[in-house]
């Protein structure tokens, strides 16, 4: 199945052609954009690779109130519309989405905005590329770069916030280990622990790289630019499915932000934080009173 997948797949050429021939069939659409990675020249190309497009139109209700228009574009596997549910918040405002896998494996998430917000349009995203402009409404031409997705040079609030949340939130993952709540300790791990490792990570790449370069969404570039041990021990912290295991991911997330942002605030003048030496004695006096003294530890 897989192997026919792949041979029916249709291509960039023949999905672009589809995407603006509609466009351009349709009197409702002014101009059409393309965000994302495939207006990025710093990302290599592959067959997973979404097609970010933007309609920009003069009729919004008109499409939203039949989705029968979307059939044009393939037989879809599945479909999701974010401003239309209820269990999340949208967050586009006045625009208005269709993320669309098809049963030939392309995906197309296409955006409407109406065509009076062109110039928010136009300054929300830099990585940017007009496909079509029937008006000639954009008068400067869009270059598109990734340059907001680069890593920032954190101030020293920053610096010190993420750091206060780390060693902070390492008290609630060591709270629920033990009361042996392992689903409370590891959903501080996973969602305030580690992001906050990732993104002190990302700083010190930055620095090595001169803030010119992104390390993806979810830090999905991240392996490139880091050692193979360090990789490794990253790594290491996902295995959270017995307590002994979420333990060491604790200890190992430890461990990584502390080399990692004393490099940070050693490269950029920062003060590094004393509460990290009062939060771990306190974690290990917890630790060894509690779980290395039971039977069998």
């Amino acid at each position: 199945m897989e192997k026919d997948l792949e041979e029916n797949m249709r291509t960039e050429k023949e999905m672009m052609h589809l995407i603006l021939t509609f466009a351009k069939n349709d009197p409702r659409i002014r101009v059409v954009g393309m965000e994302g990675s495939r207006a990025n020249v710093n990302v290599a190309k592959d067959e997973f690779q979404d097609y970010d497009i933007s309609y920009l139109v003069t009729d919004m209700e008109s499409f939203k109130k039949d989705d029968r228009w979307l059939d044009y574009f393939g037989k879809r596997i599945i479909m999701q519309k974010p401003e239309a549910m209820s269990l999340f918040t949208p967050t586009l405002g006045n625009w208005f989405s269709y993320l669309m896998l098809f049963e030939d494996g392309n995906r197309i998430d296409l955006k409407l905005v109406p065509i009076e917000e062109l110039d928010l349009y136009l300054s929300r995203d830099k990585l940017l590329k007009i496909l079509l402009d029937k008006d000639n409404r954009i008068k400067k031409p869009v270059v598109p770069t990734d340059e907001d997705y680069h890593v920032k040079k954190p101030s020293p609030e920053f610096f010190d916030d993420c750091c206060n949340e780390f060693w902070w939130v390492s008290t609630y993952v060591t709270k629920g280990l033990l009361r042996e709540e392992i689903l409370y300790a590891t959903e501080f791990l996973n969602l305030c622990v580690r992001p906050n490792l990732l993104r002190m990570m990302a700083w010190k790449v930055g620095i090595e790289t001169d803030f010119s370069i992104s390390v993806g969404k979810s830090y999905k570039y991240m392996e490139k630019y880091l050692s193979k041990d360090v990789w490794r021990r990253l790594l290491s912290t996902y295995k959270n499915s017995t307590y002994e295991e979420v333990w060491n991911a604790l200890f190992e997330c430890h461990s990584l932000f502390r080399e990692t942002s004393k490099f940070v605030a050693k490269e950029l003048g920062y003060r590094y934080p004393d509460y990290d030496e009062n939060v771990t004695k306190y974690i290990r006096k917890l630790y060894k009173s509690k779980v290395e003294k039971r039977p069998g530890a």
